[in-house]
């Protein structure tokens, strides 16, 4: 038997990277996955893994998001990956910057939250988990204004729905990473004038000399999508990992 087997499971950004691995980490759990992303061609390489169905999904766009709740009848599990690195101070952002990141990496999780919870609350049972990061209301990064903005505002989101709806058999969790490698990653170290520099930049921030992998991530979220978390969660809980890659926030 897998951990998560019978859970239907929504995540978003599951082409590539940090959504991607945890898709087919899912899948090997025993879940019925809803992979969804933007980029069908990437997307529809999951649907050789048994238990992965692919749906493409804008998640700026409500419409889009509310058509494709309406099809899905039951969800245990809401996984929010999507988002965007912006690279800069606040003097770097345009106000262009800061709309499409706020858009992306905060409200598109306010729209697949409200859509979904419903859901969960008719079954009396649900779990949401969003993707935060270090860079955000924990850490102050260099050259990482908007973006850490952003992922202060879904620590702030996430405990404000944990809080909301506990009692009524909701649990909502957020898993702030440091530096993994992923696509993204790569693509943005070879956007840099010296992609070189910029490397040993990333990995000099990285106390353990490394980055995390996007399946040590996606091992964290199984956990976390399973039932194995649900005893520790009439608290607070806060387990801090300075030294090694990753910062796990329970609420």
């Amino acid at each position: 038997m897998g951990r998560l087997d019978g859970k239907v499971i929504v995540l978003t950004a599951a082409a590539q990277g940090i959504g991607r691995a945890t898709a087919i980490a899912f899948a090997r759990e025993g879940a019925q996955v809803i992979a969804t992303d933007i980029n069908e061609s990437k997307l529809q390489e999951l649907e050789k893994y048994p238990g992965i169905q692919t749906r493409v999904l804008d998640v700026t766009k409500k419409k889009q998001i509310d058509e494709f709740a309406n099809e899905i009848e039951r969800v245990d599990i809401l996984f929010n990956v999507a988002g965007f690195v912006h690279h800069g101070t606040i003097l770097d952002c345009e106000e262009k910057d800061w709309d499409f990141s706020m858009n992306l990496n905060v409200r598109s999780m306010y729209l697949m939250i409200k859509a979904f919870l419903p859901k969960m609350l008719a079954h009396k049972s649900g779990n949401i988990i969003n993707m935060s990061s270090v860079a955000s209301s924990i850490k102050g990064v260099v050259n990482r204004c908007v973006y850490s903005t952003t992922k202060a505002a879904v620590i702030g989101l996430t405990k404000s729905v944990a809080a909301d709806f506990i009692q009524q058999g909701i649990r909502c969790n957020c898993v702030c990473p440091g530096t993994v490698d992923t696509p993204s990653l790569q693509e943005r170290i070879q956007a840099r004038p010296n992609p070189e520099e910029a490397r040993s930049d990333f990995l000099k921030r990285q106390r353990t000399g490394r980055f995390a992998t996007a399946e040590e991530i996606a091992l964290l979220c199984v956990y976390l999508a399973s039932d194995e978390v649900s005893a520790i969660l009439p608290r607070e809980v806060i387990i801090l990992n300075h030294i090694g890659p990753l910062f796990l926030l329970i609420k």
